[in-house]
């Protein structure tokens, strides 16, 4: 089996969020911290797709500042292949698609500018008609003409803006690209559009991608294994299709339920009931345990190991009595 390209061991992240010194010390408070993510663990094979999905405040999205070293891990690490420099990766080898492509975009440059930038900060290729045609290229490979790099970005519909968003992430010839919510502020169909042509272009040059996304629809479509966070913890990890037929995890049952599927009118469906709780002050033992319907007295004690694939003693209690799947 070939090497993983990432291997992300019992990362966690506090934040600081106590209030000033002295202020603490005339109330006599201690320090607060916020748990954004706590000992997460996965593997990203070569031309992968691995997704993380959860709600809002799972921790997604720091999951992934620290995969790409814009914040460090407050515990653990995390490991790249040595196809990609190992612990010194190769500059222009990790990339990221960003959420926003109103926000991602410098409106003072032209396009041709922004794709170009990575190849100027690594003077790859130094020859700036070398460059020049690079970009052209990149532009009609992400479906748009070699003639919008004279554009700016106020120019182009929020579809075409993150089509220019991916060219610039493509101009440094990485090999893992990651993809915070990179369709979330896209109408519909837009979606679509951007979601197939990553596809293609994983094909196309052998990209490996970890996927951020609260759709898991849109993770059905592009994910081969998706992982599911709760509260900063990851809670299951399965073969797409095997998460979605069979899902060991009962917040992962109640995420699938809410997804709109036609097949399913007609059927009772149960909604995610109360809200996250505070990162600040999770509840003891599974955080999930208060909003949880298959709740029992050793969830509020005890926090579930992680096996590889689940962290839920429900759903454990169900596999050594045979029943592998929640109903």
């Amino acid at each position: 089996m070939a090497e993983p390209v990432l291997r992300v061991e019992n990362v966690r992240r506090l934040f600081d969020v106590s209030k000033p010194w002295l202020e603490r010390v005339i109330a006599r408070e201690k320090p607060q911290f916020l748990r954004a993510v706590d000992e997460v663990s996965f593997e990203i094979r070569p031309g992968e797709t691995f997704a993380l999905v959860g709600e809002s405040g799972s921790g997604k999205s720091t999951v992934a500042k620290m995969v790409v070293g814009l914040l460090p891990p407050s515990a653990g690490a995390v490991h790249f292949s040595a196809s990609m420099g190992g612990d010194r990766v190769r500059p222009g080898a990790i990339q990221m698609i960003f959420q926003d492509p109103y926000a991602s975009l410098n409106p003072r440059w032209r396009i041709r500018d922004i794709i170009a930038e990575p190849m100027e900060a690594l003077n790859h290729p130094a020859d700036p008609a070398a460059r020049a045609a690079r970009v052209a290229d990149l532009l009609t490979l992400v479906g748009l003409s070699p003639l919008d790099g004279e554009k700016y970005p106020h120019q182009f519909s929020g579809g075409q803006r993150q089509r220019v968003a991916i060219a610039r992430a493509l101009s440094s010839e990485p090999q893992f690209l990651v993809c915070d919510e990179p369709t979330s502020a896209l109408d519909v169909s837009v979606q679509a559009q951007i979601l197939n042509l990553m596809r293609d272009l994983q094909e196309r040059l052998g990209l490996t991608y970890l996927f951020i996304s609260h759709n898991l629809a849109v993770v059905r479509h592009m994910a081969h294994r998706i992982g599911v966070m709760y509260l900063g913890r990851l809670v299951e990890v399965q073969e797409t299709e095997a998460l979605f037929a069979a899902p060991r995890h009962p917040y992962t049952r109640l995420l699938i339920d809410a997804v709109p599927d036609l097949e399913q009118i007609g059927r009772d469906r149960v909604p995610v009931q109360g809200e996250v709780p505070s990162p600040i002050n999770p509840p003891s033992g599974c955080t999930f345990h208060p909003r949880c319907p298959l709740a029992m007295e050793i969830c509020m004690r005890e926090v579930p190991a992680f096996d590889g694939s689940v962290a839920c003693h429900a759903a454990k209690e169900r596999a050594m009595a045979g029943g592998l799947t929640l109903s």
